[in-house]
């Protein structure tokens, strides 16, 4: 159709198109691959010219009939894995994932990647610079009807106008290319056959929280062009320092390493084998490989653990396996810590690892020592009447029933336990300590004598994809998966929380509550047992300030104990090395959610956590909000109350041109992704844009008046904006409520 209207003939090209359309096919001069052979444990690369999330409809429309025909011949050849050309345009992203989806959901063995920089998608958004890279064949030819260009085509880092040594990262668009992958999984809804192929051409930018996001994310395959080495003073490839750590740290998943140009003899010892043989190095080098070896390390404890949901122990409601006793007395760290304190009486005996060092203690003490073990697993009791009999004899006396109901002999000077659970008092540790309490003698020591929970906000595409089931789960199931908190290695984790913030934010791990033991304000019964379980209930509030744009995918949890004066226990992430290094007895806790929330940059993250109970059991519910600091840069008098607006709740939502301080500017990173700045009077519009909190406007103009803020904006440690004291926020988010009741999971008395 011309400018007129009026129909034109088709042409010949437009023939051939609308005929390919109908009926794609290939030529026997446009492939690449014609054989099972070849095709055996390869990955296939699509044409990189394919424009998914092109601004053009017809572009978008033939670009996704080429990747189904591609797909369809890879299928045909027995290729499983292939590989997506990056996205390039973040306001399309949408239709690049709804294509993928597409392909997905057509095929039930077909594992797709998508090849992503590390940032900086605008530098890939003309389309003459795309190519199949570093010389890697494209099975589908650069001279079909839909190529629009005949240009030669440059590689990534030509693209960028690389220089060695001279290039930095951007700052304002390292979030561009995580954002539009965080947008086409979503769509795909986290699929478990969609993954990231990491592409290393650019050089590493220097904020930590940027590359740290994708050990949280499905990266299957890694892909290093040769141009990314340097040579050594032999002449030999090596990586610069950063990139080998990086590099090592992405090894802990195992991905697949593709290594483009080997044999372009960029370098002067730069054979194949000798690039080969490096990356070998780095893997068995790593500070990761080398624990995996040595004995008694967590890393070498937890191989196969890693990121495996498990359910918490049910200590009170259920009866322990062998097997289970036999994994806690495998740690040496945790015992040597109970040696060092032990003299007395030991609740919840198990098979008797902290009985066997408690008459350790009491050799070196000298004293005159005598112990009781208490046990209610009708199982161990029987294994701990063996120890008695042949093993400590005269010296242990081994008692069968329930702490909270049994009566002892004579009341203890020191009371020992080990009913920790990862998060502390997950697996009722008040409550049983609660019935053992009375074994104490007045002026009686508990080991241990407080603990602590500990909770930070972290991302996993693994994590959220487990807990939630597999695609084909009843909504029930999901839920309450998604509901329930489990026990977990954690690996493929990016911890969203920073320090810095505002004055409401806390640290980057915060601790939600504590338990302290033996507790004198109870109120107990003639046994002294306490009425009821009411004083056990707690409740914690924590913001979190996040430098960096993430998605949120739930909580872990973490517990610190003392057990005597400076002697302690920790699987806090910051600080267990000091405390108890290479403790094996307990994984973190996982707080998932069920809905992913999407956290801006600079944002901070308000999350309510509660320990509830009732009559037969214990639960946890959990929620969370996402908010943006709302702040005025400077003083300001509006003249008339028609220069401002009111939003429900009473916030400033609107200032109009002739306000004497007009709102600074929204800030948008080259990627089109919207970045938070802590010295604006408004945030983005929102649905709830009425919720601004702590925020001492009130309706009257005179109060406008006499308002005057200091913002004090800052630069964060890890180079994000951050103000430490913001005037208010406005909130972008929220997740529901997580199971209400204990309808999901729930802890039995």
């Amino acid at each position: 159709m011309d400018h007129d209207g009026e129909l034109k003939p088709a042409t010949e090209a437009d023939e051939r198109a609308e005929k390919w359309r109908s009926n794609p096919s290939f030529q026997l001069d446009e492939v690449t691959m014609t054989s099972l052979d070849e095709a055996e444990n390869a990955t296939g690369f699509l044409s990189q010219w394919l424009e998914l999330d092109s601004p053009d409809d017809w572009v978008r429309h033939d670009c996704e009939v080429a990747l189904k025909q591609e797909i369809a011949y890879a299928s045909y050849l027995g290729l499983t894995h292939l590989v997506l050309p990056p996205p390039s345009d973040r306001s399309h992203a949408a239709s690049y994932g709804r294509v993928v989806r597409s392909c997905l959901e057509s095929s039930h063995f077909l594992h797709l990647s998508i090849k992503l920089p590390l940032y900086d998608p605008a530098v890939l958004s003309n389309a003459s610079a795309r190519k199949t890279s570093h010389g890697i064949p494209s099975p589908f030819p650069p001279g079909s009807p839909l190529s629009s260009s005949s240009s030669p085509p440059r590689d990534l880092a030509a693209a960028m106008g690389r220089s060695k040594g001279t290039l930095k990262a951007p700052v304002n668009d390292l979030d561009g290319t995580w954002e539009m992958w965080d947008t086409i999984r979503s769509i795909c809804g986290y699929h478990t056959r969609l993954s990231v192929a990491l592409d290393l051409t650019l050089p590493l930018p220097s904020v930590p929280g940027v590359l740290s996001r994708w050990f949280a994310e499905p990266v299957q395959h890694v892909y290093i062009p040769t141009s990314t080495f340097i040579p050594n003073g032999k002449g030999y490839p090596v990586l610069p320092k950063g990139t080998q750590v990086f590099l090592q740290d992405l090894m802990k998943n195992r991905p697949n390493i593709i290594l483009a140009g080997a044999n372009s003899g960029l370098h002067p010892r730069g054979t194949e084998d000798k690039y080969v043989d490096y990356l070998r190095y780095l893997e068995k080098s790593s500070t990761h490989s080398q624990r995996t070896k040595e004995e008694n390390t967590l890393e070498n404890y937890s191989q196969g653990y890693q990121d495996y949901l498990q359910m918490p122990l049910q200590p009170l409601q259920d009866h322990l396996a062998s097997t289970v006793y036999e994994n806690f007395e495998r740690d040496p760290v945790k015992y040597q810590k109970y040696e060092d304190r032990i003299v007395l009486t030991v609740a919840g005996a198990g098979r008797g690892p902290l009985v066997a060092r408690s008459l350790k203690a009491k050799a070196r003490s000298g004293r005159n020592v005598f112990i009781y073990a208490i046990e209610k697993n009708p199982s161990a009791y029987v294994t701990l009447q063996q120890r008695e009999a042949f093993e400590w004899r005269s010296s242990v006396k081994v008692l069968f029933g329930d702490m909270r109901q049994l009566d002892v002999p004579e009341k203890c000077d020191i009371l020992v336990s080990e009913l920790l659970g990862s998060f502390g008092d997950n697996e009722l540790s008040p409550e049983c300590l609660d019935g053992a309490m009375r074994f104490l003698k007045d002026d009686g020591i508990s080991i241990p004598s407080s603990y602590a929970a500990y909770l930070a906000p972290i991302s996993s595409s693994k994590l959220h994809q487990d807990s939630g089931g597999s695609k084909d789960s009843h909504e029930k199931d999901r839920e309450r998966g998604l509901e329930t908190p489990y026990v977990v290695m954690l690996q493929s984790i990016n911890f969203l929380s920073g320090e810095g913030g505002s004055e409401r934010c806390g640290s980057k791990v915060q601790q939600c509550w504590m338990f302290e033991h033996p507790r004198k304000d109870v109120v107990v019964d003639s046994k002294g047992l306490p009425l009821t379980n009411s004083h056990n209930v707690r409740s914690a509030t924590m913001t979190f300030y996040i430098p960096h744009s993430g998605t949120l995918h739930g909580f872990a949890g973490y517990f610190e104990a003392v057990l005597y004066g400076n002697i302690g226990l920790s699987i806090h992430p910051e600080r267990k090395d000091a405390i108890s290094k290479d403790m094996l007895s307990w994984f973190p806790c996982f707080f998932p959610i069920k809905e992913s929330l999407y956290l801006p940059s600079n944002s901070e993250l308000r999350v309510s956590l509660w320990r509830l109970t009732s009559n037969h059991k214990v639960w946890y519910e959990w929620y969370a909000e996402s908010h943006l600091p709302v702040s005025v840069s400077k003083p300001f008098a509006p003249e008339s109350p028609s220069e401002y607006t009111f939003g429900r709740g009473g916030g400033i939502v609107q200032i109009s041109p002739t306000s004497p301080a007009s709102p600074t500017p929204m800030r948008v990173n080259g990627a089109g992704a919207f970045v938070s700045m802590p010295s604006m009077i408004v945030a983005a519009p929102s649905p709830m844009i009425d919720a601004v909190g702590d925020l001492s406007f009130s309706s009257s103009t005179d109060s406008l008046r006499s308002y005057t803020p200091d913002p004090s904006v800052t630069a964060g440690s890890d180079g994000s904006a951050s103000s430490s004291s913001g005037n208010g926020v406005v909130k972008i988010g929220q997740t529901s409520l997580h199971n209400p009741g204990g309808r999901s999971s729930w802890y039995g008395l």
